[in-house]
């Protein structure tokens, strides 16, 4: 199994995110009685897309070093996501829903953001997965 680690850096990541997915669907089913649109959609908690750079951090800089060059462009691609998450794509949503009661002819997503808890939340969930896959892959 170590060698397949070795080879396929981005499995984890990958099973990351979709693993977010499910939880995001799950929590809001069962904790806000809501159930999410369904998998890859905008929005939710945890933020998948926080998970999923998250853990590309994580697995590069296990694999390849914290000094190595890989490991800086993956954390400064995180903080670009984590960034956009909260900020850029919560105000879209945030526009989205004021255009929503302007006019009546289109609905625009509402749900594109995440709320700083949200991205928090994909980030401790993305730790915690990716810490026990790379644990399980040996």
């Amino acid at each position: 199994m170590h060698s397949f680690f070795s080879s396929y850096l981005f499995i984890i990541p990958l099973f990351v995110g979709l693993l977010a997915e499910i939880t995001k669907i799950l929590f809001e089913g069962l904790v806000r009685n809501t159930w999410h649109e369904g998998l890859f959609r905008p929005g939710g908690m945890p933020s998948s897309h926080s998970a999923i750079v998250t853990s590309l951090v994580i697995v590069v800089g296990k694999k390849l070093g914290l000094d190595s060059p890989e490991f800086a462009i993956a954390i400064v691609f995180a903080c670009i996501v984590w960034y956009d998450a909260v900020s850029s794509r919560r105000a879209i949503g945030e526009q989205a829903k004021i255009l929503n009661r302007l006019q009546h002819w289109k609905h625009f997503s509402e749900r594109l953001g995440h709320s700083l808890r949200q991205v928090i939340g994909g980030i401790v969930f993305a730790i915690a997965i990716t810490y026990l896959g790379m644990w399980w892959l040996g």
